[in-house]
């Protein structure tokens, strides 16, 4: 058993895991949207708009990954590559180091998720993610301009600490294709020691939600635990709104693929000043500058 857990792994068999993995993952997801959307025609909640709404959230995909392919790929490898030859240990890959790789791959998944909320210029991408009106697996495959660029900087330590890139980039998927299966409506809640441990799509239809309570919660990839220990996490209770807080009402998939820099550069060149302009690209969503104190003169009494 002791050899079943740490028999090495070759890099090629990563890269193998890897392709089969994400293709296969993708079928299965194109077959369960057809099962939703299945249920929603029978109970008479399939509309245009929802059809809509998922066709956008397959075009940002294609949009995503050509400025993914194009602009990052190479980069994130190389520089992964790279930061493998200053690694503070040789940390041998198997089955036991790949799954201690992936707690601490969701535990940076988490506070990645998180900053990605509480920053303006990086929920400008993410926020393209959030702008659905519908909670369906597509709606996991709807992507910003540069979703694929800030994940590298919260994975990296993982490989200066001496994991395998490889690894690295399979324990990242792994956590994004767990998070992809919880968008969905037709699943309630599990038992409750799941429920307690690992995130739901319970938990996540609370992530996607615009109402006030369920604002800023429940961040986590695979275990709900980081946001029980952090202070993020709502139980789902009243029925979730999905959206943003300010709907951008369109399935123009340029508009949903945009609008989250489109918006923030209208907000930055309104803006009076220095001060102002950077409290919108690295403040949090709904930033405002703070109001100046009405000057009153008062007539002196005679």
């Amino acid at each position: 058993m002791t050899d079943f857990w740490l028999h090495p792994i070759p890099g090629f068999q990563l890269e193998i895991w890897e392709e089969l993995i994400g293709d296969w993952f993708f079928v299965f997801a194109l077959g369960f949207l057809v099962f939703e959307l299945g249920l929603y025609a029978l109970r008479g909640k399939l509309s245009k708009s929802m059809a809509g709404d998922t066709v956008t959230n397959y075009i940002t995909l294609g949009f995503f990954i050509i400025t993914t392919t194009l602009l990052f790929a190479t980069f994130y490898a190389g520089v992964y590559l790279v930061a493998a030859e200053f690694a503070v240990f040789d940390i041998q890959t198997n089955l036991a180091t790949l799954l201690i790789c992936l707690v601490l791959a969701d535990l940076a998944y988490y506070w990645e998720h998180r900053i990605l909320h509480r920053i303006n210029f990086l929920w400008a991408t993410h926020s393209v993610h959030h702008s659905s009106p519908f909670f369906n697996i597509s709606v996991a495959y709807r992507h910003g301009p540069l979703d694929g660029f800030w994940p590298l900087f919260f994975h990296l330590p993982l490989v200066l600490l001496g994991f395998d890139p490889f690894l690295v980039l399979v324990v990242e998927l792994l956590v994004q294709l767990f998070q992809t299966a919880l968008h969905t409506e037709v699943i309630g809640k599990f038992w409750k020691p799941i429920e307690l441990i690992f995130n739901t799509p319970s938990h996540h239809r609370v992530h996607h939600g615009s109402n006030r309570k369920y604002l800023d919660k429940n961040y986590a990839g695979i275990f709900i635990i980081w946001d029980r220990m952090f202070g993020t996490f709502a139980e789902e209770i009243e029925e979730v709104k999905y959206g943003l807080t300010r709907p951008i009402n369109s399935v123009n998939p340029f508009v949903a693929f945009f609008h989250g820099f489109t918006r923030l550069g209208a907000e930055v060149a309104k803006a009076d000043g220095i001060y102002n302009k950077l409290g919108h690209l690295f403040g949090p969503p709904g930033w405002k500058p703070k109001k100046k104190p009405v000057e009153t003169t008062f007539k002196e009494d005679k």
